[in-house]
């Protein structure tokens, strides 16, 4: 069952569940901003790409802060 563990060199295991949950969450929280931001640009100023170009912006400035928030909740204490 050693494809089933995650394991660093501390020893400590994720299991594949784990992983996924967190997964998850991780991409929750690095695309609903940039998906929050498109709407209300593209409602509010009545323009489709200006709305995408600062939900890139913003995307881009998310996954910047990924690592930092993959690391905090990837780690198992």
């Amino acid at each position: 069952m050693n494809f089933l563990l995650l394991s660093d060199r501390q020893g400590s295991q994720l299991s594949i569940r784990e992983i996924i949950l967190k997964g998850t969450i991780i991409a929750i929280i690095v695309s609903v901003p940039s998906i929050l931001v498109f709407f209300l640009v593209w409602q509010i100023l009545d323009n489709l790409m200006l709305g995408a170009i600062i939900g890139a912006v913003v995307h881009f400035m998310a996954m910047g802060f990924s690592l930092k928030i993959s690391k905090k909740i990837l780690v198992q204490k």
